[in-house]
């Protein structure tokens, strides 16, 4: 019988079974993002990732602590698809907003689509002092911080204003696709909205 390679070892059907943490921690954020984070209990997350409450517990303390674990990955992913855009057109930050926005546009179309998650579980949690809710909160203080100083670069007459009406159309994107269904949903008129509000702001 021949040897297998590390990386068949490591892939496809030879691949190991996730552990129990990796299955609570995938398991919860599918489930929180489809379902909302309130309305989630513990018990379904073990039921549904095969496993004891106690590897939860050996894992995080509590169901908060793993709330503020997924959403902590949530904004990670959120900051690689900012900076993917940013990348795309390094020198340019009109382009940058406007490729951010396109992205948005595109991704909130999903059938699947429940906005951000961050924003959710500020919704969710009016408790400022909820691990979760304090997570969002950096979050989008940090987002409004970056859209001031992207605004800046542009040359635009109130960096502040804009930054924020950007902020703006971003929150709206993530509430809005969520009450409507089917392919004419508000957030595809974003992309031309962010064009107009940048031109207004930094005139040629």
């Amino acid at each position: 019988m021949s040897k297998r390679t590390p990386e068949e070892v490591l892939s496809g059907p030879y691949a190991p079974a996730p552990r129990a943490a990796e299955r609570i921690f995938d398991t919860a954020r599918e489930l929180f993002y489809r379902e909302g984070i309130r309305a989630v209990g513990v018990d379904e997350i073990v039921t549904r990732a095969g496993v004891t409450k106690p590897s939860l517990y050996r894992s995080y303390k509590s169901k908060d602590e793993l709330v503020a674990a997924v959403l902590r990955e949530v904004e990670t992913g959120f900051w690689a698809r900012f900076e993917a855009a940013e990348i795309l057109h390094p020198d340019d930050p009109k382009a940058q907003m406007v490729a951010y926005f396109c992205g948005l546009a595109e991704r909130s179309g999903g059938g699947d689509y429940r906005g951000c998650n961050l924003s959710n579980a500020i919704v969710e949690y009016p408790d400022r002092e909820h691990a979760g809710r304090q997570v969002a909160q950096v979050h989008k203080q940090a987002l409004r911080e970056r859209l001031h100083a992207k605004a800046a670069e542009m040359g635009a007459s109130d960096p502040k204003a804009l930054g924020d009406a950007m902020m703006l159309l971003i929150e709206g994107v993530f509430t809005s696709s969520q009450m409507f269904d089917g392919d004419d949903k508000p957030a595809k008129a974003v992309i031309g909205a962010v064009r107009a509000l940048i031109a207004a702001y930094c005139p040629a």
